[in-house]
C-alpha cells in the first residue's frame, strides 16, 4: 500500500476547484474569498450591492492566480436562492464549495424590537437562504464530489452569538440607546443546528457541512463596535486581538479541502478563545 501523500501541496489543495461564497462582498464572506482566489480556485461571490460586489471581485482577481466572478444576489427568499443556483448552472456543470456567508443583524430596544425587519427578514437571511441555497446547489454539489475522498463541501458561517448569551455592552448594537441583538442570537443557534441536521442528511451525497462560528473580526456588522469601542473591545479578546483574513481564510481553505475530508456537522469557534466567557466584549 503506497503511502499517503501528507504535503500541504496535497492536503490543502483547492487549485481549480470551485467555489460559491455569499454575502462576500466584504467582510468575512471576503476573506474567505480571498482565500481560495490566492490559492487557485473559481470563485463566485454574491451580495446585495452590484458595485460594492464588482470592486471586491476586481481586487481578488489582482491577487489572483484564481478567478473571481462577481453575481448580485439578494437571498432573502426562496425564488432568489434558487435563481442563484441558476446562474451557477449556466456556467459550471458542477460545485465544489459552497459558502453560506450572507447575514444581516438587527438592535432595538426589547419592547419596541419589529416583527418583520428585526424576526422575519432576519431569519430569512440567516438560516432559511442557509437551507434554500443548499438544497438549490445540491446538484451540482454532488457532481462536484469525489466520494468520501473529497466529498463536496458546505460551510455555513454562524457566530460565537450561536453558543454564548451576551451581556452588557456588544459592538452589533448601540446598547447606549438600550439596543439589543436577540433574534440575532437565535438566528445563529439556528444555523449551527441546521448545520447538524443538514450534513446527517446530506451524508448520502457525499457532501459534507461544517460551520464556521466567528468572534469579533472586522467587518461591516462590527463596524460600530469598533468605531466606539474598538480599545475595549481588543483587549476583552483572549487572545489580545481581533479575528484577522489569514484566520480566516485559513480555516476556510482547511474546511474546503481534503484535509477536513471526514469531518461533518462541525460547528467550529474561531475567535481566540473569547467564547470561553472571561469578558463580555469577548461573547459576540
Amino acid at each position: 500500500m503506497a503511502a499517503p501523500l501528507l504535503s500541504v501541496e496535497s492536503l490543502l489543495n483547492v487549485k481549480d476547484k470551485v467555489v460559491l461564497v455569499t454575502g462576500a462582498g466584504t467582510g468575512i464572506g471576503k476573506m474567505l474569498a480571498a482565500g481560495y482566489v490566492q490559492n487557485g480556485a473559481k470563485v463566485y461571490i454574491a451580495s446585495r450591492k452590484q458595485k460594492v460586489i464588482e470592486e471586491t471581485a476586481a481586487e481578488l482577481n489582482a491577487m489572483g492566480p484564481g478567478h473571481c466572478i462577481p453575481l448580485v444576489a439578494d437571498l432573502i427568499t426562496k425564488a432568489a436562492c434558487d435563481q442563484l443556483a441558476g446562474e451557477i448552472k449556466k456556467r459550471e456543470k458542477k460545485l465544489h464549495v459552497l459558502v453560506n456567508n450572507a447575514g444581516v443583524s438587527w438592535g432595538a430596544p426589547l419592547d419596541e424590537y419589529p416583527e418583520k425587519q428585526g424576526w422575519d427578514n432576519l431569519f430569512a437571511l440567516n438560516v432559511k437562504s442557509i437551507f434554500y441555497l443548499t438544497v438549490a446547489c445540491l446538484p451540482l454539489l454532488e457532481a462536484g464530489a469525489n466520494g468520501n475522498v473529497d466529498p463536496a463541501r458546505v460551510i455555513n458561517v454562524s457566530s460565537v452569538n450561536g453558543v454564548t448569551v451576551g451581556g452588557g455592552d456588544n459592538p452589533l448594537a448601540d446598547t447606549s440607546k438600550g439596543n439589543v441583538i436577540i433574534s440575532y442570537h437565535a438566528s445563529k443557534a439556528a444555523a449551527n443546528h441546521l448545520t447538524r441536521v443538514l450534513a446527517a442528511h446530506l451524508a448520502k451525497h457525499y457532501v459534507t457541512v461544517n460551520c464556521i462560528a466567528p468572534g469579533l473580526f472586522p467587518s461591516r456588522m462590527t463596524a460600530f463596535g469598533f468605531k466606539t469601542a474598538g480599545d475595549k473591545m481588543v483587549a476583552g479578546q483572549v487572545m489580545g486581538r481581533a479575528g484577522e483574513t489569514t484566520d480566516m481564510a485559513g480555516l476556510g481553505l482547511f474546511l474546503g479541502s481534503k484535509a477536513s475530508a471526514h469531518i461533518t456537522g462541525a460547528v467550529i469557534p474561531i475567535d481566540g478563545g473569547t467564547s470561553l466567557g472571561t469578558s463580555s466584549y469577548a461573547r459576540l
